[in-house]
């Protein structure tokens, strides 16, 4: 090979490692089934969230309890706190839950996260003067009887390239009228990694 050759191969030697070295972008994405367990990384994820949730919702319409409830009691889903050390979404957590729920067909909701909006809309229909007070709705809202609430924590356990992480979500449902607990459960969720060298 002359000089020539071996300056050409040469540079599109350096350019195509130029262009494996440079930045790169998410161009090209798919549709995947949502139900599909898919585990990109050890936080907590949608899956988890899914696995949870419906279980949890298993739990509370099977037991025992909501079968002496007066029929399609008022329910509302109520604070759920993050314990663990990352972000999670728990709105989205939350709303999951009561669409499972809501589901079932056997609980009336209402949400709370709304009764600012619903009081700020209601004082303008009555004071603002532009609303045609016949067609103003009475404010007086259908009481919560019983309240679903709850927590969800984590640990993480690391020994040499082996890392377990475990999630659990512990819900309570209370009647707002006593204070009394008529049930409460916990799921869990378990998932292992292993520590493997990424690169050539």
């Amino acid at each position: 090979m002359n000089k020539s050759g071996i300056f050409v191969f040469f540079g599109l030697t350096l350019c195509l490692a130029l262009s494996a070295c440079g930045p790169k972008a998410f161009t090209q994405g798919k549709y995947v089934d949502p139900n599909k367990i898919t585990m990109l990384s050890d936080k907590f994820n949608e899956n988890d969230m899914q696995l949870i949730v419906k279980k949890l919702v298993s739990s509370l319409v099977n037991d025992g309890a909501i079968g002496n409830l007066q029929e399609k009691p008022v329910m509302a889903i109520g604070k759920v706190s993050n314990r663990t050390s990352e972000h999670i979404d728990m709105k989205l957590l939350t709303d999951k839950l009561r669409k499972e729920l809501i589901a079932v067909r056997r609980f009336r909701f209402i949400d709370i996260d709304s009764r600012g909006n619903l009081q700020e809309e209601y004082d303008y229909n009555k004071t603002s003067g532009n609303v045609d007070q016949s067609t103003v709705s009475d404010p007086r809202q259908i009481a919560v009887r019983y309240l679903v609430s709850g927590d969800i924590g984590s640990y993480v356990q690391t020994v040499g390239n082996d890392k377990l992480v475990y999630y659990k979500l512990t819900l309570n449902l209370t009647d707002v009228k006593t204070n009394e607990i008529l049930w409460s459960d916990d799921k869990e969720v378990k998932k292992s990694f292993e520590k493997r060298t990424i690169g050539l």
